[in-house]
């Protein structure tokens, strides 16, 4: 069962009333992980395609299975979405923060390419800090949309809870497929996310070249480390 109350329009439609062109919601995955990169969701609203896809929510309220069917919905619902990403090395070379600017970044580039006008747009980013704009400016974006944070965001606005899901799915994909590689760390189901068995996994086999070296500061700690909720077996 889909849980939480859904997520509305009203602040994206303010924002457009007030002058924006276009509102792109914007969230991250992958943040609080040890293990893979950390991913940005940019998801364009369409204006003319007001109807919410039934059951979207944060994704971090939803199960697997839901947010797995959900995807393809939702992006149809978009009138573009991209998923940026920062790998492990990076985040060990340059820390979380920069790789958060770095990989919203590289999805609002990605829109850019596929022909998304970014004037007088506003970008909706959940949280209360704005990590996007330093990002943008460093990867040398030219036409520099406007940020607004909102905290929960993700869980109040459509845009946001739209590209929440996307990369989540995105990043989960990834960490499936990279499980089938490195299947001792139990990636298939916490995603690259610390747990109990995870650091048991690095104690037996130690890290592998998608672990976040500069993260791995408790394999010596027993104590459950679930990470993100949603990770949770």
């Amino acid at each position: 069962m889909t849980a939480g109350r859904p997520p509305g329009l009203a602040v994206e439609r303010a924002l457009l009333e007030g002058g924006a062109t276009l509102v792109l919601g914007c969230d991250e995955v992958g943040r609080g992980a040890i293990a893979g990169p950390v991913g940005v969701g940019v998801a364009v609203l369409d204006p003319g395609r007001r109807r919410i896809p039934n059951g979207l929510r944060d994704s971090k309220l939803l199960p697997e299975p839901d947010r797995v069917a959900l995807a393809p919905r939702v992006e149809s619902w978009t009138a573009a979405s991209a998923v940026g990403l920062a790998t492990n090395a990076e985040i060990d070379g340059l820390g979380i923060s920069r790789c958060l600017g770095l990989a919203g970044a590289r999805a609002v580039q990605a829109l850019a390419v596929a022909g998304v006008g970014l004037a007088r747009a506003v970008v909706l980013l959940d949280g209360n800090w704005d990590w996007l704009t330093p990002g943008l400016v460093a990867a040398g974006v030219a036409v520099l949309p406007t940020v607004v944070t909102r905290i929960k965001a993700d869980r109040d606005c459509a845009a946001v809870s739209a590209a929440s899901v996307l990369a989540k799915v995105h990043r989960d994909d990834l960490m499936i497929d990279r499980h089938a590689v490195h299947p001792v760390y139990g990636w298939r189901s916490n995603k690259g996310y610390a747990s109990r068995s995870h650091y048991a996994a690095l104690r037996a086999h130690g890290p592998c070249d998608l672990h976040r070296a500069t993260w791995l500061h408790r394999l010596d700690d027993d104590a459950d480390e679930p990470g993100d909720p949603a990770e949770r077996p």
